[in-house]
């Protein structure tokens, strides 16, 4: 399978609000500059070219919100993703924006957005590798990255196999990557775009194929095996409800204007 296959697949610090002033002749104009939590890089949703500009397919979706639909300035902010709500909740910034999964759990902390991507939680592995399903990953040692939903993928893979599975968390998935391709872990779970990312770029190694979440629930299953079929939305504080009303509306605009459409395709059909 080319990039192609694997990617059409998907489917489907400062104040929590700074203000910058534009000043120009005898007038005047206020922009507003809304920052947003990220974990970066998260390539193809948020990471930095050669040249350090940063780029992605939340980069540009975030664009399409907030400068042009909501006439402001946003402003991605690094964090790290286990402790991004934390940082969200003390007012670090105004709303997250880092491929994160709607879920109840998170959903106890903070408002989600309406969802704007399908995504899958998969497992890579090195080719030459004898591991060809989940079951083969039994008594080895996988890598994810620290409070994502494919480390609660990975702790349920380790509660079917009655605690015989090692868990291997890194801060950044580069990390858990680069432990694959040093034998520190046998195998990789973490976001299907992410993985196919990965895979694109490197000759050694591939998905675990076979059927799995997305054929059980109805869903176009992509050719790898999924272990859950989930939704990202933008993560907001829970008193901000005008706010995400105002990105729910711009969302659907864009969604119905066909600019997510042209942002997905350049990141997940070429």
């Amino acid at each position: 399978m080319d990039r192609r296959t694997y990617l059409r697949s998907a489917g489907a610090a400062g104040a929590a609000l700074a203000v910058t002033g534009c000043l120009g002749g005898g007038g005047g104009s206020e922009t507003e500059t809304v920052t947003i939590g990220s974990d970066i890089p998260y390539r193809p949703f948020e990471y930095e070219t050669t040249d350090g500009e940063l780029t992605g397919f939340d980069v540009d979706i975030a664009e399409a919100i907030f400068a042009d639909q909501l006439g402001m300035d946003p402003q991605f902010q690094d964090t790290s993703f286990d402790t991004i709500i934390g940082s969200l909740n003390n007012g670090n910034f105004r709303v997250i924006m880092s491929a994160m999964t709607i879920n109840e759990e998170r959903a106890q902390k903070v408002d989600f957005s309406d969802p704007y991507f399908t995504a899958y939680q998969t497992i890579v592995v090195l080719k030459n590798s004898d591991i060809d399903a989940k079951e083969d990953l039994k008594g080895k040692a996988v890598g994810v990255q620290k409070g994502t939903t494919g480390a609660n993928a990975a702790e349920a893979l380790k509660e079917e196999f009655g605690g015989d599975l090692t868990i291997k968390r890194y801060d950044q998935i580069p990390a858990a990557f680069d432990a694959l391709i040093n034998n520190q872990v046998v195998a990789v779970v973490n976001d299907n775009t992410v993985n196919a990312e990965f895979v694109d770029q490197n000759d050694n190694v591939r998905f675990v194929e076979g059927e799995g979440a997305a054929a059980e629930q109805g869903s176009e299953a992509p050719p790898y095996l999924t272990l859950t079929v989930e939704e990202y939305g933008i993560a907001f504080r829970q008193d901000d409800d005008e706010f995400r009303q105002q990105v729910n509306e711009a969302l659907a605009t864009i969604k119905e204007n066909g600019t997510y459409d042209e942002i997905y395709n350049e990141y997940f059909s070429g």
